[in-house]
């Protein structure tokens, strides 16, 4: 940002603030020498755009380290200087280089692709990040890629970084030559070691080694003629020598040939691809620095998310108007202390408060207050984000001056007073409305009545420039001097004067106390020393800094007060609005439980009524035959029963109504076969049954009909046992169910058939009917829908296994699982083989891999 440079004063100003040491740090957050060397040439600006910029593009780079998408690596090696010297003609570029030139191309690539190709995230459509993060997506859209080249060095290189065998015929030809010869080299010399093993020239576990390139012997000084050869070289204390075999001296040669040519062909090629590199140079360069800037960005947001850092919102004008901040360095190091540090709020506006008289005592806090106003807002003027809330505003400044610490110069041949006035001269002279003064101490260094009347003085001119400012002082004429003029204004370090503590908490509107007497007091000071300053002083500025103190000290109670009441009335006015909230949720609820409790029970009446008109159809159309006739009975009963207890009782009057239905379809049918009979016999429909007398004895005449009669239905071949009776109908059990029917429809059946279905089924049997059902819902409630035949033999599992399934089936249940382990097999086969020849099994298959998998069968029954 060197469009519009900041105006800085003193040219330490940087060091002064601490910046310097900042800059340090961020340096290290970088991942390349290319984001450091950019870090190190950052500079503050003033132009407004430029700095807006900035903090964009940080806050976008702090948005995607913060997300899921993983921005490519940065950490680069600079090859700048490496296309520079390939400039010329004829000159080359090392293998290594090309390596960190491909790495540089490949994360050019990356980027691209993250900022500019489009991403699909879940169901929205597709978006482009160019959209999302303008700023950085816009650095990449003017910016060539080189897909050729990339593919080029890719494919003349390996991961290592060297060129592969391919990269030429030549360079083929040679490396195998040099593969051959070396294999050759390597026998050769393992004849000549196993020789000097068994001769005893050498210890049985010497290996060859290398000298200047060459493969030698390694032996001992003794032995060195009875091997012919070259001696190369001899270790340190002498007892070693290493000896080239006469034999291998002229395979060494060619390899060493080898190699030269070897290298020509490198070279040759590499001359190649810097050719071919060569008109690419500068927009090569324009690469690297622009991976440098993005390495930088992220640097200043990695930075950001330690500290808690933001990019606060831009004003043109110059304003302050901070809440939370906090002095960057003092953080990491209270940080590093397990301390929290005390934020600082401060505004500073045009017209009524641009200049800020900081008073309060020694070791408060005043100068760190004062570094960290110069130091935040020279970091925002760098566009780097800063630690303070999200609803800040930073004005923008032209100058920013700083008169702080020791300006004792021997040099100059000037005192620290001196110094200090000759700030003050060059603060008059150059500062106007967009200017930012930072004064430490001021008016001190020289005698209090003269400083404190130069001080006053010199505020009234910067004020009357319009310059904003913060100010550090103990002068309680420049205390009054800023209550009584606009564009002033006082704040106090506050200081707990019970514990005799600085709280390092500004509070802005009334000046504060050095609290000197009570600090001398805490010191030690002997107290006739302290009362003699009472003396000299006098009673009445004692008792006007006290008088000071009470009024801080009260306003600071109020001020904790209706920060309190603030607080509360914020959580009762939440508490209010959530149970407001609540309250229409909760009647939202309401309705829609009610709403979909109505539409469920329309649900199941329809459902019921649908199963009834079904019931009727199929026994119209079974023609009303006994076992059809039972089926659907039954299965109409096992409908009723899954009815849920909201519409059980509409349920259970369709069903009546149902019955009923059923019986006169029934009658019907009977009518209609007596008219097809006509002549045939005719049963009454009395109480009584009589048959004509020429009947056989199978067809005389029965006994009323009472409770335990045997009974047949008119229509029916099946036989039942009358349960209860009554004037006009009976309840009668036809084998496990119970039916009430009209008496004019029951006819009883000769002693013979009695006899025999009574055989059939006892009278207790009879009677212990009419719960049936109810036993069956019951032992449905209790059946266990597993079993474990783990262990048994073939037989007894499919025994076990026949009785487990009849029970779900009689039951109506819809899956079983049956456990019997993998083993060999075999009676996991016997089961499905049984399973496989049962009507009421409609499949079979393994169990979930998770819960058991081969080792159990799941059954569906039909």
């Amino acid at each position: 940002m060197n469009s519009s440079k900041l105006d800085v004063y003193p040219h330490n100003f940087s060091e002064k603030i601490g910046y310097t040491e900042v800059r340090h740090i961020l340096e290290g957050y970088c991942a390349s020498i290319l984001g450091q060397e950019e870090m190190q040439r950052l500079e503050a600006s003033c132009d407004t755009i430029e700095i807006a910029r900035a903090l964009d593009e940080s806050r976008e780079m702090m948005t995607i380290l913060s997300g899921e998408s993983v921005l490519p690596s940065l950490a680069l090696v600079d090859c700048s200087e490496v296309l520079r010297r390939i400039r010329p003609q004829g000159t080359y570029i090392e293998e290594e280089e090309l390596l960190d030139l491909l790495r540089m191309l490949e994360t050019l690539h990356s980027l691209q692709h993250f900022f500019l190709e489009e991403h699909v995230s879940g169901d929205r459509a597709q978006e482009t990040f160019a959209y999302t993060y303008p700023r950085l997506s816009q650095l990449l859209q003017d910016t060539p890629s080189f897909p050729k080249v990339e593919s080029h060095l890719r494919s003349l290189l390996t991961e290592e970084g060297k060129l592969r065998d391919n990269a030429s015929r030549e360079l083929l030809r040679i490396r195998q030559s040099i593969r051959e010869t070396e294999r050759g080299l390597s026998g050769m010399l393992q004849r000549i070691l196993s020789t000097a093993r068994q001769e005893g020239w050498v210890e049985p576990d010497t290996q060859p080694t290398l000298r200047d390139g060459r493969l030698v012997i390694p032996m001992s000084p003794m032995h060195k003629r009875k091997l012919r050869g070259i001696i190369h070289d001899e270790s340190a204390t002498g007892k070693t020598v290493f000896i080239e075999p006469v034999e291998l001296v002229e395979a060494n040669n060619h390899i060493r040939e080898l190699e030269s040519e070897e290298r020509r062909e490198v070279i040759r090629i590499l001359t190649e691809v810097a050719s071919r590199l060569r008109p690419n140079i500068p927009h090569l360069l324009g690469a690297y620095a622009l991976l440098g800037h993005y390495d930088f960005v992220r640097a200043k947001a990695r930075w950001a998310g330690d500290v808690g850092g933001i990019c606060p919102r831009i004003s043109d004008q110059p304003t302050l108007e901070w809440w939370g901040a906090k002095h960057p360095l003092l953080l990491r190091s209270l940080r590093a202390q397990g301390r929290s540090i005390v934020p600082l709020d401060i505004r500073l506006q045009a017209p009524e408060a641009r200049i800020l008289l900081i008073s309060g005592p020694n070791a408060g806090g005043k100068s760190v207050c004062l570094k960290t106003v110069g130091l935040l807002q020279y970091l925002v003027q760098c566009g780097i984000p800063v630690p303070m809330a999200d609803h800040s505003s930073v004005g923008i400044f032209d100058r920013l001056y700083i008169d702080i610490g020791d300006e004792q110069s021997i040099e100059d041949d000037l005192s620290t007073y001196s110094s200090h006035l000759r700030n003050m001269k060059h603060f008059i002279k150059e500062g106007g409305s967009r200017s930012l003064l930072l004064i430490d101490e001021f008016g001190g260094g020289t005698e209090p009545t003269i400083g404190g009347a130069i001080a006053q003085a010199l505020l009234h001119r910067f004020n009357d420039a319009g310059c904003f400012g913060v100010i550090t002082t103990h002068y309680q004429n420049l205390k009054t001097y800023a209550e009584d003029h606009a564009g002033l204004i006082n704040g106090a370090m506050l200081y707990d004067r019970h514990e005799m503590r600085p709280l390092f908490k500004l509070s802005i509107g009334r000046p504060g106390s050095s609290f000197a007497i009570e600090i001398a007091r805490k010191i030690g000071l002997p107290e006739e020393v302290i009362q003699e300053v009472r003396e000299e002083v006098g009673s009445d500025y004692i008792d006007m800094d006290k008088y000071l103190q009470d009024v801080i000290r009260d306003k600071r109670y109020w001020e904790t007060k209706r920060q309190s009441i603030r607080q509360e009335e914020k959580i009762l006015q939440e508490a209010s609005s959530k149970y407001a909230e609540g309250m229409s949720q909760i009647a939202t609820e309401r309705k829609r439980i009610i709403q979909e409790a109505k539409k469920e029970a329309q649900r199941i009446i329809q459902e019921a009524n649908a199963e009834i008109e079904r019931t009727i159809r199929e026994i119209r159309e079974a023609e009303a035959a006994k076992d059809e006739t039972r089926s659907i009975r039954q299965r109409l009963t096992d409908y009723k029963e899954e009815l849920s207890a909201e519409a059980e009782a509409e349920a259970l009057a369709q069903a009546k109504k149902t019955q009923r239905e059923v019986e006169r379809l029934l009658a019907r049918r009977q009518r209609h076969a007596e008219r097809k009979t006509k002549g045939k016999e005719t049963p009454t429909l009395g109480l009584r049954t009589e048959a004509p007398a020429t009947s056989t004895p199978a067809t005389q005449a029965h006994a009323p009909l009472e409770v335990g009669s045997v009974v047949r239905i008119e229509g029916q071949k099946a036989l039942g046992t009358i349960l209860s009776i009554s004037d006009r109908e009976a309840s009668v059990a036809l084998g496990a169910l119970k039916t009430t029917i009209p008496l004019k429809r029951l006819h009883g059946v000769s002693p013979a058939e009695a006899q025999r279905h009574l055989r059939k089924t006892t009278p207790a049997q009879a009677v212990r009917s009419s719960g049936i059902i109810d036993q069956i819902h019951q032992k449905r409630l209790g059946f266990r829908q597993e079993i474990d035949v783990r262990g048994f033999r073939a037989s007894e599992a499919v025994d076990a296994v026949a009785y487990f399934v009849d029970e779900a089936l009689q039951l109506g249940v819809n899956q079983v699982r049956i456990l019997h382990g993998t083993g060999t097999g075999a009676l996991r086969e016997s089961i499905r083989t049984y399973l496989s020849g049962v009507s009421g099994v409609e499949h079979f298959h393994d169990e979930d891999v998770r819960f058991g998998g081969a080792g159990i069968t799941v059954v569906e029954m039909a």
